[in-house]
């Protein structure tokens, strides 16, 4: 990457502080379910999932 790539980034992330989160957030979830997660883990993370849809609200 660029020095302008990375410090275009920078700028981004300093601005887009909440959505930034939210990307790094979901990426590491990603990452750990993929890598990391044991059954156990998926199971608790299938009723979570539930709950959470649940809250939301219908979708299609």
């Amino acid at each position: 990457m660029t020095k302008n790539q990375t410090e275009a980034n920078k700028k981004w992330q300093a601005k887009n502080k909440e959505r930034a989160k939210y990307l790094s957030d979901r990426s590491r979830a990603r990452s750990f379910i993929r890598k990391h997660a044991t059954l156990e883990d998926i199971k608790e993370f299938k009723k979570l999932l539930e709950e959470r849809k649940e809250r939301l609200g219908p979708f299609d």
